[in-house]
Order: C-alpha cells, then structure tokens, then sequence
C-alpha cells in the first residue's frame, strides 16, 4: 500500500508491479451537515485528484483527494474492479445518511487495451477513486460534508477542516469566461473522413456489419489554461438536463464533459437505461425547430440506425432481467441539438452489481455499432487517434453495488493550454459523409462554444 503526504493519497492502488490483491487498510468515514456551499471550493485547484459528477436528477456531488484507487487493465477490467472494491466496502465504517456515503468515481477506456498516453496521460483502462472528502447534494436532503481516513482521530480533524474551509468559502459557483480558442484542428480531414465512410459501408454491404460509429478528434490550442469547474458551471447553464462529469488526475490531465446519454442506472433491482440515437438540429423558430424533428422522426435511416440501438439494448438486459419495459419513442431537445430517445427499464432476475451491467451495454450500439465485435474492429482499423475515455462508461457505484452511469460524450480532455474534444456518428448502409461531417460538427459545439471568450 502506498501512502503519501497531502490532502490525501491513501491509496489501494495496484500496479502492475505490485501485489494484484494488496488493498488499503480499513477506511472509516465520517459526515455532517452543512450550508450551501460552491461545489467549486472543493474542485478549485489542478494538483490533487478531483471529481465531480451531476445528474438531471439533481444529484451533485464534488470531491478532491484520494482514499482508496482501483485501477485495472485488460478484458477483465470491470470484473477487477468490482471485486478490489468490494473487499474495500466490506470493511469500511460508516453510520451516517444514505445520500452522504463513500462512494467510488471514475471511468473505463472504450477499448479495452488502451494505453495512457498524450492526451490521456494518467487516465488507466479503469480507474475509480473514493475521494478524501466529498460535498454530496440533493433538493430532499440538502448538502452534505463527507471525509474518509484510516483512523478515526484523522476523520474528525479532517471533517473539521473541510467544514472551516467550505463555510469560508462562496456559496455560488462561478462561471466565468472561456479561455479562449487560438486554433483547431481536427484529426481527420474531410476526404479522409469520406475514404474511412466508404470503407465503412464497403464492409456493411459484404462483411455482416450493419453499424459502426466512426468519431474523430479535434486539437484545440487555447488562450490560457481552461477552468474545467466554471467551464461546467457554464455548461449547466446551457445544458440543464444533461448530466456533467469531471475526472482529474492531479497534475495531469482533466476529463470532463456534459453527456446527454445515461449508460444505465441502477437502485436495488430496479434498472433504467436509453437508447438515445439519432439527431437533428434545433430550428432559430419553433416553427423551423419542429421541421427538423418532424424530418428527423420521419428519416428511414435515423429510424433504422435508432432500431438498432433499441433492439442491442433488449437483448443485452434480457438475460439479466425479470420484467423489461421499452417505453414510447420521443424527441429529446438540448440547445444545440435533438435526438431521438428511447428510455429503457428492467427489474434484475437476481442481485447484480452495477458494474455487471455497465459491462454488458459497454459499447451501445450509439456508440459502437451492430454486431459489437465486427464494429469494434472496424473502429479499431479506421480512427487515427485513441478514443481513451471518450464514449465509454463515467460513473459511480457504492458498497452496495449500486450506482450510474453515463456515456462519456459531448467532453474533452484538457492539459494546460490544450484541449482534445471528441465527437462521432453512427454510419449505416445510406449514411452520406458530407452529411456525417456536418453532424460531427454540430456535436463538437457544446464544449467548443463554452471555451470561446465570449
């Protein structure tokens, strides 16, 4: 086990020189009220680890430090992760409320032999944190102060001090301004892109593909250094009903994002997921608005590459599920953008963890394509760059292995003055490049527009 000076690095993290098993020593965790607080405080500095995480349910919690890792690399990653936690949960002390419970943040790579490596620098295969202290809240329970240590004395001092520092602290989360954008690039250039479409639907029409989701990455040089806190402080402002994620490594670099699409959530045995694809502008009118998802809900293409989503869904959970229930088709509106959504919700045959689940929908076909193995290898030959976190699970679960979790879409990962946004589209038989190039673009905007000083 390693242990470090700061603000917390007790960590239980196994690499791969070290013991595979090796776990820290048993954590306790304290909590208590407190008053309003900007989340900000908590996530305010670049050199230790930082997570935040918000859902459109209105769940907001934001963390700093490290009290136990977990990281693992492999097809077996989740498996690895689940089973280092839970020997970690089952001897952690804690009798506080519900809604203030340690809990462990953090992500998976879309591909399972990823490598971290600029810009994804510090960002493992898996990786979740517990973090040393964490504000939990929600509209019913108000706002809580979390801290987890090896000792109890420790614990005490520590929520003491956090309490001091939030209660000094703003209690609005600032906004600010973008820092600015000096250039782009994107990775891939329009006839590239139209050569990886075409070889796309080559292999649709002889190799029993019938979807795959082909992305690409742009470079963004900036101004000054991005603050990811009000970056996503602004975002919510734009974006109310999407959830907003930040993974920090401390001194590396920062994933963040403010996904639209819930991977899966899930509470006891009760599921619920969605199948969120296909898409469409927003209109300057309502009039114009309603035309563009009147056409998308009528496109045979959107349609067909929505069905798709639907059906790989289905038949991911049914082995899993008791009851599965595909609610009616609908628009789903952001600012920028409109999809068309599908929400998903099943009852569990049997007691599953979270991370089981996250398992089996990890790729959806919004993201991956149809069948999952045949997409994955032509992602793999087709993209020029490394997708690291990008569309892949962002999430948290707790002891009980319950947890959420969303697709890492709309987000970028930013280090000093840089910063490398993703966007992708699903490619079937009839898809058009010009036409998935414009769509690609459209998808870039929620973070590109949000790092312009404006």
């Amino acid at each position: 086990m390693d242990r470090t000076s700061g603000e917390g690095h007790l960590t239980a993290e196994s690499p791969a020189d070290s013991d595979p098993d090796e776990q820290a020593s048993d954590l306790i965790a304290r909590s208590r009220a407190v008053g309003d607080v900007s989340f900000t405080a908590v996530v305010d500095g670049a050199d230790d680890p930082r997570i935040l995480w918000a859902a459109p349910d209105g769940l907001e919690i934001a963390g700093r430090g490290i009290a136990t890792r977990f990281t693992a690399t492999g097809p077996d990653r989740f498996d690895r992760i689940r089973t280092r936690a839970e020997r970690v949960f089952e001897t952690l002390e804690y009798d506080g409320p519900v809604v203030a419970r340690p809990r462990a943040f953090g992500g998976f790579s879309f591909h399972d032999g990823h490598e971290s490596t600029p810009p994804w620098t510090g960002f493992d295969a898996a990786s979740f944190v517990v973090p040393r202290a964490f504000v939990t809240r929600t509209e019913r329970d108000g706002v809580w102060l979390t801290v987890v240590s090896d000792s109890t004395d420790d614990a005490e001092e520590r929520l003491d001090r956090w309490d001091d520092r939030l209660t000094e602290g703003p209690t609005m989360c600032s906004s600010g301004s973008g820092p600015g954008v000096a250039s782009t690039h994107r990775t891939t250039s329009p006839s590239v892109w139209a050569s990886q479409i075409e070889r796309a639907l080559d292999r649709i029409e002889t190799d029993r593909l019938v979807k795959v989701v082909l992305a690409q990455a742009l470079s963004v040089d900036l101004e000054s250094a991005v603050d990811v806190p009000e970056t996503l402080e602004r975002l919510r402002r734009q974006y109310p009903n999407c959830y907003r994620f930040l993974v920090g490594q401390g001194g590396g670099g920062t994933f963040f994002g403010a996904p639209p699409e819930r991977l899966v959530s899930k509470r006891g045995e009760d599921v619920e997921t969605e199948a969120l694809a296909g898409s469409a502008p927003r209109g300057e009118t309502p009039e114009s608005d309603d035309e563009y998802a009147d056409r998308m809900c009528d496109d045979e293409k959107l349609q067909h590459e929505h069905d798709l989503v639907v059906r790989a869904i289905r038949e991911q959970l049914d082995p899993l599920a008791r009851e599965l229930t595909i609610a009616d088709r609908r628009v789903r509106k952001l600012a920028t953008i409109q999809h068309l959504q599908t929400p998903i919700a099943a009852t569990l045959e049997c007691d599953r963890h979270v991370l089981e689940l996250v398992e089996a929908l990890h790729p959806t076909p919004a993201v991956g394509g149809v069948p999952p193995d045949r997409a994955w290898e032509t992602i793999r030959e087709t993209e020029t760059f490394d997708r690291g976190w990008y569309a892949a699970p962002v999430g948290w679960f707790d002891g009980d292995g319950d947890g959420e979790f969303a697709v890492g879409l709309r987000s970028a990962v930013t280090s000093g003055e840089t910063a490398t946004l993703f966007a992708g589209n699903g490619i079937v038989a009839d898809s058009d490049p010009a036409e998935e190039w414009e769509e690609v673009e459209l998808k870039f905007r929620p973070i590109l527009d949000e790092l312009r000083d404006r």
